[in-house]
């Protein structure tokens, strides 16, 4: 699939580090290295930044599933935080796992090595 320039990384996905490594077919796969402004009071991975990171494979899926041409937004979205990040970098693989003509249903899991981190499901809108 040929990618536009530019429409995999917005400024929000610069700013918190994401990194993109895989993208095609309803597929997206995400990086993010815990930095000194993505930790909450805890010292972790704020929850904050690891739904980002959902939000952001989710929606790169959606769009490698329906095109670059067309925009999706979410509608709604689910997460289950499974354990904090003390330190390193995560993954999450956002999944496409239907794709109507008005609606995708996605989800994602955010791992650490071989460690669930989070679960997420959601639905976006074609717009």
């Amino acid at each position: 699939m040929e990618i536009p320039e530019g429409l995999t990384e917005s400024a929000y996905f610069k700013t918190l580090g994401c990194k993109l490594v895989r993208l095609g077919d309803g597929v997206a796969e995400v990086t993010l290295a815990l930095e000194p402004h993505l930790r909450n009071r805890g010292n972790v991975m704020h929850g904050g930044a690891l739904f980002s990171l959902v939000d952001i494979a989710m929606g790169l899926a959606c769009s490698s599933s329906h095109g670059f041409d067309k925009q999706s937004v979410t509608v709604e979205c689910k997460i289950n935080y499974v354990r904090g990040v003390p330190d390193g970098e995560v993954t999450c693989i956002g999944t496409v796992l239907h794709a109507g003509r008005r609606t995708l249903v996605v989800e994602a899991e955010v791992r650490q090595d071989d460690k669930l981190v989070a679960k997420a499901q959601g639905t976006f809108a074609i717009v």
